[in-house]
This record gives C-alpha cells, sequence and structure tokens, in this order.
C-alpha cells in the first residue's frame, strides 16, 4: 500500500517513534490533541477493523498489549486515558490504515 502510515513503517517518512515490534509501530501524532497523544498501528496495511480476518484478530489483542505499555511508560495509567478509533467516513477516519489514538496528560 501506498498510505503514509505504510511509508511509515518502511522508513520512508520519519516519525517520533516511540515503540516498535515486528508487528506494530507507534508513535507520537504529530497534531497533538493531548499532552500525550501516541498513535498505534499494526505495520501490515488494514484499511480500518472491518478489513481484519477473523484469523488475524489477534493483532487487536497484541495493539492493546502495547497500549497498556505505552500507557505506563508514559505515566497516563495513573491518571487515566482514551483510546480512540475511528472507522470509516462517517467516524471522521482520516489515514485509512487502522490506527489506534492514546490521548492522556489532562481531563479529556
Amino acid at each position: 500500500m501506498d498510505c503514509i502510515f505504510c511509508k511509515i513503517v518502511r522508513g520512508e517518512m520519519p516519525c517520533s517513534k516511540v515503540y516498535e515490534d515486528d508487528k506494530v509501530l507507534a508513535f507520537n501524532d504529530i497534531d497533538p490533541q493531548a499532552p500525550v497523544h501516541v498513535l498505534v498501528i499494526p505495520k501490515k496495511h488494514y484499511g480500518s477493523i472491518l478489513d481484519i480476518k477473523d484469523d488475524e484478530m489477534d493483532i487487536v489483542a497484541h495493539i492493546h498489549k502495547i497500549i497498556n505499555k505505552i500507557a505506563k511508560e508514559k505515566g497516563i495509567d495513573k491518571t487515566g486515558f482514551r483510546i480512540v478509533n475511528n472507522c470509516g467516513e462517517d467516524a471522521n477516519q482520516v489515514v485509512k490504515h487502522i490506527h489506534y489514538h492514546i490521548l492522556g496528560g489532562k481531563k479529556l
């Protein structure tokens, strides 16, 4: 795929990396809406949650495991945080590559 997140995964575009493993990449949002605003994406391209096959759904569990890790590292596990996944046009999904926003560090 040629979406912006796929380019970031391939190293063709820079990002402020927070976490990376063989399945996911997490980086700071370029337009943060909170003091902590991290995006977590699978390295494999899926347009949205609707495009993940049943036998590949373990990626969602892995993403949530990494969200927990990042929340603890950023210290927002103590005060609370929001996880957002926009799916489709009506939800204002701008980049058509599934991604999760971790937002925290203030009252939301």
